[in-house]
């Protein structure tokens, strides 16, 4: 399942990129994270590994993650290492306009068990589009506050 969002901030780029990479905005904006925390001493670039704990439906989900692309003001790909899918991916794209930039959001996510993981995604994406929505006005109203 792939779910894409968009939205248009009034910030530069370069005022973004801080809302989205430090613990304790990502807290702040993301309305299911209940911990975040890095693995080791990296917290930027490429191979900084991170863990999460988010709660979905009363259910606690823990993922450690981490990041493979890192494009600084531009873009980050992060890929789940350790949680309960078979691929989870989510991607950042900061794109400058006129008045700002536009944040594109895009998780992609493959659930194991066959067809009882199809059913899991096909139950979840409708929450999934609606936690998306709600991070990225979050992430718009923190950056234009």
């Amino acid at each position: 399942m792939k779910v894409k969002q968009s939205i248009d901030i009034n910030v530069p780029p370069e005022k973004l990129w801080p809302l989205l990479i430090t613990k304790e905005k990502l807290l702040k904006w993301h309305p299911r994270a209940q911990e975040f925390d890095f693995i080791g001493d990296q917290h930027s670039g490429v191979g900084t590994k991170f863990y999460m704990v988010g709660k979905t439906d009363g259910r606690l989900m823990r993922s450690i993650c981490e990041i493979t692309e890192w494009q600084e003001n531009k873009k980050f790909t992060f890929r789940e290492i350790w949680g309960m899918t078979k691929k989870y991916e989510t991607e950042f794209i900061i794109e400058p306009t006129k008045a700002g930039c536009r944040l594109t959001m895009i998780w992609d996510t493959v659930m194991p068990y066959w067809i009882i993981g199809q059913i899991m995604l096909w139950i979840m994406s409708k929450q999934w589009v609606k936690m998306s929505k709600e991070m990225l006005e979050n992430i718009k109203k923190l950056a234009e506050s």
